[in-house]
């Protein structure tokens, strides 16, 4: 493993998309707990694209229109679900000792839907891995499985940081209705428009 992995890896798991959006959402919103949780989930949501690619399933995606098609737009619905659950919630924030478990379940199930609804997360990293693993590589299978654990590291580590900043800034908007109001639109605005850039990929 090359320092242009690594350098490579951190650009691409810093821009922020879908799952920093859905993070930092959980940090603001609910704390630093939920960031991390929400962090731990995005990072699981990268599991099956790893498997995917390692596998070669990935090439049965990227080669059919309509399995690439279905996935995409499930993910769509489920952004614009997202942005319409997210818009509508008038709840003020507090913290409930008692659904601390259910709502770990939830924050991990969300983000982890998010990022398996993404059939080009799958196309990367089928494209991704392969430039660093060495033609003719003994146990190329082992070496993608390497990368795409320290590709998972990355990704827990930065959305973590994305996530305990935003709780960091919670307290200067928990007590600002008007504040809380802007933040969910805007947030809600964002899950739109990451639908419609999904909807318009094209493999």
């Amino acid at each position: 493993m090359g320092i242009a992995f690594l350098l490579t890896t951190l650009v691409v798991v810093a821009t922020p998309g879908t799952g920093a959006v859905y993070t930092i959402s959980a940090g603001l919103t609910r704390g630093a707990r939920a960031g991390m949780i929400a962090a731990f989930g995005c990072t699981l949501g990268v599991v099956p694209h790893m498997l995917a690619a390692i596998t070669g399933l990935a090439a049965v995606l990227n080669a059919s229109a309509v399995a690439f098609q279905t996935v995409k737009w499930l993910g769509v619905a489920y952004l614009l679900y997202l942005a319409w659950q997210t818009w509508r919630d008038r709840s003020a924030i507090q913290v409930d000792e008692s659904k601390r478990e259910v709502s770990a379940r939830k924050v991990v199930g969300t983000a982890v839907l998010i990022n398996l609804l993404n059939p080009k997360l799958t196309i990367f990293f089928f494209a991704f891995l392969p430039q660093f693993v060495p033609a003719g590589a003994a146990h190329a299978t082992l070496e993608m499985a390497y990368l795409s654990l320290v590709f998972m590291a990355a990704t827990f580590l930065v959305f973590a940081i994305y996530g305990l900043f935003a709780s960091v800034m919670r307290d200067q908007v928990i007590t600002r209705p008007r504040v809380m109001a802007w933040m969910r639109r805007t947030f809600a605005g964002t899950y739109v428009l990451l639908a419609g850039r999904l909807a318009f990929q094209s493999r």
